[in-house]
């Protein structure tokens, strides 16, 4: 499809062809003027295209009519756009109210999707939005959005408007959602960051809605298809890729294991062979206890009685397996200890070092 708005203006998007999967989250980003909102006021006919055609669900835009149209499509613009002088619940009522649902069922709707973004609708359901942070009325437009089940949502920078701890928020408030409900959105914003936090599939345009590249957050950040691309992405993608890359229990690194019953003269031999300066310790039933160091076990040598339980010394931070490189790095960073334990529930994984983190990175880049 493409969109000149004058005859003799540059096309503001220049014949795109694109498909977005059911139930897939693809973000749009590039620089401002490159028709990023354009592409997505076509999808529901608040803009016309100039060619070509938009199809939703096998049905061509164009033969629908555009009132029913943006009834099924949700739609979350920045700072929410609710309408001042409706409640919570009234706003979230909109389009269920105009489909003509019972009010009882309309109810218990708004407050299942309250819940479901964070707000309690007993503190909140009342109030106008007015009386919300921003925050809120940014989860007040996600629900509205959600409150007759549209299987597309279109989401034109709905984060774009509040500060970055709030933001950062809403985005995994958003990741959780669309887990659960596996909507079809179309995401559009400036910040490369919250896209590749965020989406199965970033798309890419330089101006005149051209579309460079598109591609998971991953093989975009370590394979850029152009010049563009990589100018876009900037020189630090690598540090991006932290957010988009996974821990994989194949990269930790897997110490020395040691008993608490363990006596320290055996601990602290095994260790000088194992050539570390610590081993983790592990119970019975291999729940991680915490780590100990050689040099500890090396000044009890003497003492036969002395076990490898007296000196454990407790991690004060553990990470989930499920956390990307990025959360555990920071965490890393966080504390005293070149080391952090990675745990699967209780299941001791092993340990992430900065040397995981660097054998994690370059594991996915082409090869030179």
């Amino acid at each position: 499809m493409s969109k000149r708005y004058g005859r003799h203006d540059s096309p503001a998007v220049r014949h795109l062809d694109l498909a977005v999967r059911r139930g897939e989250l693809v973000a749009l980003v590039g620089p401002s003027g490159c028709g990023k909102s354009t592409i997505l006021r076509m999808v529901n006919r608040l803009v016309e295209p100039t060619g070509g055609r938009v199809v939703v669900d096998g049905r061509d835009t164009a033969r629908t009519d555009a009132v029913a149209l943006r009834r099924g499509i949700g739609y979350v613009i920045q700072a929410g756009g609710l309408m001042p002088h409706r409640t919570v619940r009234q706003n979230i009522a909109t389009v269920p109210k105009l489909l003509g649902w019972d009010p009882a069922l309309t109810r218990r709707r708004g407050d299942e999707l309250l819940e479901l973004v964070g707000l309690d609708p007993w503190a909140h359901g009342d109030r106008y939005p007015a009386q919300l942070s921003g925050g809120q009325q940014q989860r007040v437009g996600v629900a509205r959005a959600l409150a007759a089940d549209p299987p597309v949502l279109l989401m034109d920078e709905p984060f774009g408007a509040v500060d970055p701890v709030v933001r950062d928020r809403l985005q995994g408030e958003f990741r959780r959602i669309q887990r659960e409900l596996r909507k079809t959105v179309l995401f559009v914003t400036h910040d490369l960051d919250e896209a590749v936090r965020i989406a199965d599939r970033v798309a890419v345009f330089s101006t005149g809605g051209v579309l460079e590249q598109i591609a998971d957050p991953a093989t975009l950040l370590s394979a850029p298809a152009s010049e563009f691309v990589v100018d876009f992405v900037g020189s630090d993608r690598g540090l991006r890729r932290l957010a988009v890359t996974p821990i994989r229990a194949e990269d930790l690194e897997r110490p020395l294991v040691l008993a608490p019953g363990d006596g320290a003269a055996y601990a602290a031999t095994a260790l000088e062979l194992d050539g570390r300066p610590w081993a983790v310790v592990l119970d019975g039933s291999g729940r991680l206890l915490g780590w100990v160091p050689r040099g500890a076990l090396l000044a009890a040598r003497g003492n036969r009685a002395a076990r490898v339980g007296d000196h454990v010394r407790e991690f004060g931070t553990r990470i989930g397996a499920h956390e990307d490189l990025r959360s555990a790095f920071s965490a890393l960073l966080a504390q005293e200890l070149r080391f952090l334990p990675v745990l699967a529930g209780e299941e001791f994984l092993g340990v992430l070092t900065p040397d995981v983190v660097h054998t994690a990175l370059r594991r996915g880049l082409p090869p030179a």
